[in-house]
């Protein structure tokens, strides 16, 4: 059986699409046993996979490998998280920071906002 490393990340559910996985293999944010690699390339059982995401890596262990996209709940029976917890609360960390600058959905700043915004920057030159 051939496989890529895009395919099998797109199967596994680590990325939306296979464009997506091809993108973030060449941009060395998906990285192969510590090693930046082509999306052609083929995956091994027992490869370990790092995706870089904001502050922190996460780590995934190749179980089998397949051929077609498996369902969330099959994923298991394919990868194994490996991730240390250290990495997890960093993450979760950046998610709180993030979400204290805007609720989501409220839009851009309006004109008190944006005023408000003004006064605080100039209180701190």
């Amino acid at each position: 059986m051939s496989l890529r490393w895009d395919k099998y990340i797109w199967a596994v559910r680590l990325a939306k699409t296979r464009s997506q996985a091809s993108e973030e293999l060449s941009k060395g944010r998906i990285k192969v046993n510590g090693q930046q690699i082509k999306p052609a390339k083929e995956p091994k059982v027992g490869d370990v996979i790092s995706i870089s995401k904001n502050t922190a890596t996460f780590s995934f262990k190749v179980l089998q490998l397949l051929d077609k996209r498996v369902g969330a709940k099959l994923v298991a029976d394919y990868l194994i998280d490996t991730t240390p917890l250290e990495e997890i609360e960093k993450f979760k960390t950046y998610q709180l920071s993030q979400q204290v600058y805007r609720q989501n959905g409220s839009g851009k700043p309006s004109k008190k906002d944006r005023r408000e915004i003004d006064d605080f920057l100039v209180d701190w030159e």
